[in-house]
């Protein structure tokens, strides 16, 4: 729940009201008005009955307090929200009261409700995704270029480059965004079915309605009401976990390279920013701690709505009670580990002196797999990957450059001069198609930027 001690850390202001109770009822208002003016349209409701109504969109007429205390015992707002409703219509028209709410049940009024609130949120998660695309796709042009350790089980491998670290992260954004505008256009519909999905209490009226009442909220008009048919909502939660999990994959490298025994890169410093109550020296990834924090929680969000997919025939028990905050709350995570990710992308130090210093740290180990390509041309790669085996233990032994060693192997020397040796030893020469690859990022990036003006 984002309403606790610490639930501004997992939100973003914007998100949070999106998913306030505040939102909800307005978004609830909506679709009584759009019902009304339908009803009205096909005849079943007192002319001037949407008028009436649409006097509300903008204005607080709910008791709040009233309708928690109410919605206890009726299982949902709903219910108490259309009483409210109906009762403020009729001191202002009896006639348009008559008819408020006619076809629908408590599920249409909340799920439509829950629908324009995610089509705002979409919203927000576009423009933040769309913020933090340009800020890495800046770090990947900065750093094409910048050299440093591959790792590979938490151990020193073969050099590669920051920038093709941040373009691999810009190319899942790029898919989850693909992902996101996929989804919300399967999900961003109407739901409005009345008791069984059946419309029956406005005869053959029923799909002409609901016709009208998704064109006046802006929505796609269903295929049929989707009551205990969940799965779009499930695959927005299994979206956005997608997308919150490559965010906390960068955010875990980035505070592994921030750690003081690597000292590669940093969150941004700032007064206050990642201090210790106790170690004055401390600068803490406070924002790579928030984002891996979402990343940790919304695997078990997903896992309920997973869980409450087989809901009971036309209405389910229970099990759509528990998508009420579950949704929101991933929606809300989504919004907190964008804001953080921007933070830290927009904000990174880079250190390019440490990171040289790391690989030299290395005795050029870290290049070993280069001479083994170079010397397999010639010995068979089994033979030269033992002899690199035997040169490394010996470099670490010996607390030697590892060229030192190779130079004094006549079994190598007799393939490589010194000066070739050094040449596949320099980091910088074994990049492979790094280079060619974020390329290939950027010039889809920038042609999916194109495409989408």
């Amino acid at each position: 729940m984002t309403d606790g001690s610490t639930g501004f850390l997992f939100s973003t202001p914007e998100m949070k009201g999106i998913f306030s109770l505040p939102s909800q009822l307005r978004a609830m208002a909506r679709f009584e008005w759009a019902l009304s003016c339908a009803l009205e349209k096909h005849r079943l409701a007192a002319t001037g009955s949407g008028a009436v109504l649409q006097q509300l969109l903008d204005t607080d007429f709910v008791d709040i307090i009233s309708l928690q205390s109410q919605a206890v015992d009726a299982g949902n707002i709903a219910i108490p929200f259309v009483h409210q409703l109906t009762a403020i219509v009729r001191a202002l028209n009896e006639n348009a009261a008559r008819t408020i709410h006619l076809g629908a049940t408590s599920q249409d009024v909340l799920d439509t409700a829950l629908v324009l609130q995610m089509r705002d949120a979409f919203a927000i998660l576009n423009s933040e995704l769309k913020r933090l695309e340009s800020a890495l796709a800046t770090q990947v042009r900065l750093h094409a270029d910048t050299v440093l350790t591959g790792r590979t089980w938490l151990q020193p491998g073969p050099p590669t480059t920051l920038g093709l670290k941040f373009a691999g992260t810009l190319a899942a954004l790029r898919r989850h965004r693909n992902r996101i505008q996929a989804v919300a256009q399967r999900a961003l519909v109407l739901e409005f079915g009345g008791a069984v999905g059946t419309l029956s209490a406005l005869g053959e009226s029923g799909a002409d309605v609901s016709h009208e009442v998704a064109q006046l909220l802006e929505l796609r008009d269903p295929e049929l009401p989707w009551h205990t048919q969940r799965d779009n909502l499930v695959e927005i939660a299994t979206v956005l976990a997608l997308l919150i999990g490559t965010l906390g994959k960068l955010a875990k490298d980035i505070a592994l390279l921030m750690q003081a025994e690597v000292g590669e890169a940093s969150e941004p410093v700032g007064e206050g920013r990642g201090g210790s109550s106790t170690m004055p020296q401390k600068h803490n990834p406070v924002g790579c701690a928030a984002v891996l924090a979402c990343a940790t929680r919304v695997p078990g969000l997903v896992a309920t709505m997973l869980s409450a997919m087989p809901q009971e025939h036309e209405r389910g028990l229970g099990f759509w009670q528990a998508e009420w905050e579950t949704l929101p709350e991933i929606f809300r995570l989504a919004s907190a580990a964008l804001a953080r990710s921007i933070e830290i992308a927009e904000g990174l130090e880079v250190d390019e002196a440490q990171m040289r210093a790391n690989l030299d740290a290395r005795l050029g180990l870290t290049q070993a797999e280069a001479v083994s390509v170079a010397l397999a041309h010639k010995l068979g790669r089994t033979e030269a990957h033992e002899l690199l085996r035997n040169a490394a233990r010996r470099a670490v032994e010996a607390r030697k450059h590892i060229a030192t060693i190779l130079q004094g192997m006549p079994e190598v020397t007799a393939h490589l001069d010194a000066q070739e040796i050094d040449k596949l030893l320099e980091p910088r020469n074994y990049l492979g198609s790094a280079r060619s690859f974020i390329d290939r990022v950027l010039e889809s990036r920038e042609g999916d930027e194109h495409g989408r003006e």
